[in-house]
């Protein structure tokens, strides 16, 4: 459970503050500079917490490892609580450090509801769609796991982030919407 803290801990400060430091600077980190702090944040998280907790740092990916029986159902809620506890201190913390500036990093759409429902479903699919791939299937090597899903994150984060905030994660909207009182 202290991993998977500690890994959304780590996703929420260097994700959002991403945001939050381009909201700070004028512009100086860049919306590619976001998108790839995203995918180097997952990347790292990965390789830095696979062999503690699998290294979900998200609760869809917690509910989708349970739902093909790859993760015992007496894990899921603990392995949840303590995904969205480290948003909410990554939020936390950088709102004690930077302020409320940048939304908090939040996930805010620019365009319409249904757009945006459809937009985050899809980019929700190909995220887990990566993450099946290569975290149930043996004839993946383990090092190229990490890769995948980073590289993933981060081109949805391209596409998406101007669009809905590309979250692809509860506990990643959760935390900046609490803090930020969203």
């Amino acid at each position: 459970m202290v991993a998977e803290a500690l890994g959304t801990f780590f996703l929420v400060l260097i994700g959002p503050g991403a945001v939050m430091a381009d909201a700070v600077s004028s512009g100086a980190v860049t919306h590619v500079g976001v998108s790839l702090a995203f995918a180097f944040v997952i990347l790292a998280m990965i390789y830095a917490l696979g062999h503690l907790s699998g290294a979900h740092i998200n609760p869809a990916v917690t509910v989708a490892f349970w739902s093909v029986r790859r993760f015992p159902t007496r894990e899921v809620l603990p392995y949840v609580a303590a995904q969205c506890m480290g948003a909410v201190l990554g939020s936390l913390v950088l709102l004690a450090v930077l302020g409320p500036v940048g939304h908090m990093g939040a996930t805010l759409p620019t365009i319409g509801t249904g757009g945006s429902l459809i937009v985050e479903f899809l980019l929700s699919f190909i995220l887990m769609f990566v993450i099946m791939a290569v975290a149930t299937d043996e004839r993946v090597a383990d090092c190229v796991a990490p890769s995948a899903v980073g590289v993933t994150v981060g081109l949805c984060a391209r596409m998406g982030g101007p669009l809905t905030g590309a979250s692809m994660n509860p506990a990643r909207t959760l935390g900046p919407a609490i803090v930020g009182g969203l």
